[in-house]
């Protein structure tokens, strides 16, 4: 039953993007994130299988805007690296809920940083930006 445990701990781990190992969310001590253990994202975000899939859901409702679309897909990496865009997504999510002020700030601001890049034109002519 160990080896069960292990293995699913392994792989939530990665999906979470907490094996990309740039979070240390146990540090600093005391210094409870943006949002704190009493708060509704640490109680949802807790229960890993309706975040993942309340995630997946926000995703595909997201890629249903036509102007979200076409920046997706013209500058996401999605469709190389699948399983790394989900790690980098879920990193961000559970360094924003449960990292330190600092870590999550961090995030924030690398995500951010991507996000002005990601600029062009829809199919139907319509500018976007993120």
């Amino acid at each position: 039953m160990e080896f069960i445990r292990t293995r699913i701990e392994t792989q939530v781990i990665s999906l979470t993007g907490l094996a990309l190992g740039q979070l240390d969310l146990e540090n600093p001590k005391g210094d409870p994130g943006l949002f704190g253990p009493q708060s509704v994202c640490w109680k949802v975000h807790g229960d890993f299988t309706s975040m993942l899939v309340g995630g997946i859901s926000a995703l595909m409702l997201q890629a249903l805007h036509p102007l979200a679309l076409a920046g997706i897909w013209d500058h996401s990496s999605f469709r190389q690296d699948m399983l790394g865009r989900l790690r980098r997504t879920g990193q961000f999510l559970s360094g924003t809920t449960y990292g330190s002020t600092q870590d999550a700030n961090w995030l924030i601001d690398k995500v951010r940083a991507i996000h002005l890049n990601v600029t062009g034109t829809a199919p139907d002519g319509r500018p976007y930006a993120a």
